[in-house]
């Protein structure tokens, strides 16, 4: 027997190999190294094994050679039965980089099965009166072989009586009949034995035989007619034995015994009959053991229906079995990697996963998932096959293991599924550089300080892991003023603490920025720069300043309060500075002594003074009050300012209470002109400020051009400040008071805003 490897194709890592069936152990298949281009070497090197999934292992991969050979010999009809094409699928793996080839071996079929019979002798009783053109249907043989070496023809022994007739059906069966063409005669010939021989097409022709024995009855003219000629039924996979599928029906002619029907299973498959059976009498289809879809999908059941005197009729059951979800996928993991740095390219190939389900249609059709909040994909690369990659880049620092669980689903209703949980540890590269807690620092130090004091502590924190992940801090270089920054401040490299090197003087320097480095252990280090202000404070070392009312030597200046006043009546308002900065600039004002305390109030702020009552005609006519006010330095500084204020309608009333009044009738008549000349103070002492302030702009600015042709330092001096900059000062709102004079002053008023 000669025998041929065929190849039939390879086309982008698939490969198809044609060979017979039963050839022996050993025996060589194909070169799989030369027609997928592989060297033999890269088969040893990557592990190449061949995956069959629930497949027999017929075939074996020798690495040495590079070729496929027979492991165990393959018999075509146990394998595929009467499917054909057949074929054996499965994948050859390699490692270090993962690759797939798929190799497709198609199974030739030889002819080693004669046709059989399944009953070797067939016994038929035909009533003489039987007329020409009669049918009896005969017992199919069986090939177990396939194509031309399948079943092809029947032959019947030479008679008289009898004709074979052949009828194709759309499924490409043929029904065997033997049809009378010349009536019977029961007194010339009771008993007719005749020989069926049925042939395949095989080289040599194969064959099989079968016994019929005739006995002619007496007169019977009715044959039983089925209802239809072909019954179909749809059963499910899962349905119980001793379910009824069908019922046939046939109806005779005949009366009494001639008449009376009889149902049997004929023509049929072995398979069919272990899997139902007829009821003689009603015809009933019965299940006789359990289905599987998976195994057969429809069955083809031939029945006959004879009466007592041997006529018969034929009908044919076709029975379609209904697939129901009984398998859940099953998940086989064919290579993975349980470790993968986190620089790794997106796209790599992290495990390789075969799915399978043994269901049908929806049943079979499979969806396989994965977690949605991870940087991983699972992509399908061929059938039932897919590949878990990486979707995006790999953070360490957002995660470091990943608990991967693969689901897949059928379609069917109700869906089954099963999962597959894999473990992926990410290693960690010098990725990330420190970060400081903050954007920016900014801290404070009371002048005066001591050297070496620990001013604050700047911390940045690093996402990698140990070595990657220790930091250093570093000072960077600047200067202040022309003067080095490191001769201000230092910082621990260990800690970040900050610490001020020298004493620092608030009147010299408010304020200084420098930058801290942090760095990392990493090869190469990464490092993230942060920049650091410190504010020098003042100290409480300047009392307030009262700016009004104006406190004079021997003169006395009251506040005409009029008896119809209510309450809430503003009197006048203390006015006071303080030159020191922050809170130690907040001034609070109080009540500290008063004619009577009853009738008036201070603002605590605003250092208003309000009546607290209606002014009433009990009331003296002269109030003294004693204001004193605070700020807000620890310790706390404080001025004191007396308020004269006159409870009057009139000035004839206030002169006749205040005696002195009259001494100083010229401090009377040149009151506006002090007022003016306040107003006039206050503006000179506004306008010098504006002035200091310029120059010392314009002298910073000199300075800095002489210090970029010279080394020395220069400390600039700052006077004392009259305003508090951050706007906490007092004067915040514009009240106006108003002077009034006597009635025989020529002065026009005066209204100081």
């Amino acid at each position: 027997l000669f025998i041929a490897v065929a190849l039939i194709g390879a086309v982008q890592g698939q490969v198809s190999y044609s060979v017979p069936e039963e050839m022996k152990k050993g025996s060589l298949i194909g070169n799989i190294a030369q027609d997928f281009g592989l060297d033999v070497q890269r088969l040893k090197s990557g592990k190449a094994r061949i995956f069959t999934g629930n497949s027999a292992n017929y075939i074996e991969l020798n690495r040495e050679r590079g070729v496929l050979l027979v492991k165990e010999k393959i018999d075509r009809e146990a394998l595929c039965g009467q499917t054909t094409p057949c074929a054996l699928h499965f994948q050859i793996i390699l490692e270090n980089p993962m690759e797939l080839y798929t190799v497709t071996i198609e199974v030739a079929d030889i002819n080693d099965n004669p046709p059989l019979f399944e009953k070797s002798e067939m016994k038929f009783k035909i009533s003489e009166s039987a007329t020409s053109g009669a049918k009896f249907l005969l017992e199919r043989a069986a090939d177990a072989d396939v194509g031309l070496n399948g079943l092809q023809n029947y032959f019947l022994t030479r008679t008289d009586h009898f004709v074979l007739k052949l009828k194709d059906q759309p499924d490409g069966e043929k029904i065997v009949e033997m049809v009378l063409q010349k009536p019977l005669d029961r007194e010339r010939e009771e008993e007719i034995s005749l020989v069926l021989t049925a042939t395949d097409g095989g080289q040599p022709v194969l064959s099989g035989t079968a016994q019929i024995h005739v006995t002619v009855l007496d007169v019977n003219d009715n044959a039983p007619v089925f209802t239809k000629p072909v019954y179909k039924a749809t059963v499910p996979e899962n349905a119980l034995i001793g379910t009824l599928i069908t019922k046939v029906s046939a109806s005779d002619a005949d009366k009494g015994l001639n008449s009376k029907i009889t149902y049997t299973i004929s023509s049929t498959a072995a398979d069919v009959r272990d899997m139902f059976e007829m009821n003689e009498s009603n015809g009933n289809l019965i299940l006789k053991n359990t289905l599987d879809y998976e195994k057969a999908r429809n069955y083809q059941i031939h029945v006959q229906a004879s009466d007592e005197g041997g006529l018969t009729d034929s009908c044919k059951i076709t029975v379609e079995v209904a697939d129901i979800n009984d398998n859940k996928p099953v998940i086989n993991i064919m290579s993975q990697s349980n470790v993968i740095s986190e620089n790794s390219k997106p796209a790599t190939i992290v495990t390789m996963v075969n799915v399978q389900d043994l269901d049908s249609g929806d049943n079979g059709k499979i969806r396989c998932t994965i977690s949605e909040k991870i940087p991983l994909i699972l992509k399908p690369t061929s059938a039932n096959f897919f590949n878990l990659l990486t979707k995006n880049e790999l953070d360490r620092e957002r995660e470091s293991e990943y608990n991967i669980t693969v689901s897949c689903s059928d379609e069917g209703v109700p869906s089954l599924s099963s999962s597959v949980t894999l473990t992926l540890q990410i290693s960690d590269v010098n990725d990330n550089a420190p970060v400081f807690e903050r954007s920016s620092y900014q801290a404070y130090i009371v002048e005066n300080n001591t050297p070496g004091l620990s001013i604050f502590t700047v911390r940045a924190r690093d996402a990698d892991w140990n070595q990657n992940a220790r930091v250093s801090y570093i000072l960077e270089e600047s200067s202040v003023n022309g003067v080095p920054v490191s001769s201000y401040v230092s910082v621990s490299a260990d800690s970040g603490v900050v610490h001020a090197v020298r004493s620092f003087d608030y009147e010299q320097i408010k304020d200084f920025h420098f930058l801290v480095r942090a760095q990392d252990g990493g090869s190469p280090p990464l490092s993230s720069n942060v920049s650091v202000r410190i504010l020098i404070q003042d100290q409480n070392d300047n009392p307030p300043q009262v700016l009004y009312p104006v406190q004079t030597g021997g003169s006395m200046v009251a506040e005409m309060v009029p008896r119809s006043a209510d309450v809430g009546y503003l009197v006048t308002k203390v006015v006071a500075v303080d030159v020191d900065s922050g809170q130690n600039a907040w001034l609070s004002y109080k009540l500290q002594k008063a004619t009577d305390r009853a009738l008036f109030e201070v603002g605590l702020q605003n250092g208003e003074i309000r009546t607290v009552r209606q002014v009433s005609d009990k009331d003296a006519v002269k109030q003294r009050l004693s204001v004193i006010v605070e700020d807000n330095g620890q310790p706390s500084r404080s001025a004191t300012v007396i308020v004269n204020v006159a409870v009057a309608d009139s000035f004839p009333e206030v002169l006749s209470e205040f005696t002195d009044f009259a001494q100083d009738k010229e401090y009377n008549d040149n009151l506006t002109f002090y007022l003016v000349l306040a107003l006039a103070v206050v503006s000179f002492l506004f306008i010098t400020c504006l002035v200091v302030i310029v120059s010392v702009k314009i002298y910073r600015w000199r300075q800095s051009r002489i210090l970029y042709h010279s080394s020395l330092p220069v400390i600039p001096y700052y006077p004392p400040r009259y305003s508090d900059t951050l706007g906490t000062g007092t004067l915040q709102h514009v009240y106006n008071y108003e002077v009034c004079r006597t009635t025989d002053s020529r002065k026009s008023d005066c209204k100081l805003g």
